[in-house]
């Protein structure tokens, strides 16, 4: 049976085809051959790459979010955050370069607006001025887009020399006496479990940012 060629389909392949290829080896020409159609039949539904790769980052922002609601009764309002973040976190993560897909990418979807719309809200009702409020999205998608492509990048993937960032080939690269704290933050920060690290970042963007906060009148 001939699958329906749209957008979705065709950013679903392209998923499909970074753990072989990776970010900069994907094209045009290889989604249409994993669809078995000629690249001219993608023209028709996204018109050049950066089209394909706004199509990719709404699929993969619409499965991070997928089921997700306002905070049960009684839930703190940061441990709601840290969650959706964790969220958005994991749907990067199950594919190659996944957090290079959605960094710097346009997202138009329902999906994005009931999201941002949940955010608002939950700060909002949490003692938030509006502007205040406006603020904290951005700010958590940003740090949770750079800290993926910084975990991604250590999986050492493109390197074809092996994974600089293994632990004992780090141990060789800072001279620990002449440099014996920085031979230690090496240790510990790429030694360190990557779900305890990103949930500490995001407390501390938290704690900074419920400390700048302007209260809102009506709380």
């Amino acid at each position: 049976m001939t699958v329906k060629i749209d957008a979705k389909v065709i950013a679903e392949a392209a998923l499909g085809l970074l753990d072989e290829v990776g970010l900069d080896g994907l094209t045009m020409r290889k989604v249409a051959a994993a669809l078995d159609v000629q690249a001219p039949a993608l023209y028709w539904h996204v018109k050049n790459k950066r089209e394909l790769l706004d199509a990719m980052a709404q699929r993969v922002f619409i499965s991070a979010v997928d089921g997700v609601e306002a905070p049960r009764q009684g839930e703190d309002w940061q441990d709601w955050v840290v969650a959706l973040a964790g969220r958005m976190r994991r749907s990067m993560l199950r594919y190659r370069d996944g957090a290079k897909v959605l960094a710097g990418t346009y997202v138009s979807d329902e999906a994005m607006w009931r999201t941002v719309e949940l955010t608002l809200r939950t700060l909002e009702d949490a003692g938030f001025s509006v502007v205040d409020a406006e603020r904290v999205f951005p700010i958590l998608l940003h740090y949770t887009v750079g800290f993926v492509i910084e975990e991604q990048v250590q999986s050492g993937a493109e390197y074809a020399n092996g994974n600089p960032y293994d632990l004992a080939r780090l141990a060789h690269a800072v001279d620990t006496d002449r440099y014996p704290r920085t031979a230690r933050m090496v240790a510990d920060v790429f030694g360190a479990d990557s779900d305890a690290e990103f949930d500490h970042g995001l407390r501390v963007i938290l704690a900074g940012i419920l400390a700048t906060r302007t209260v809102s009148e009506t709380s």
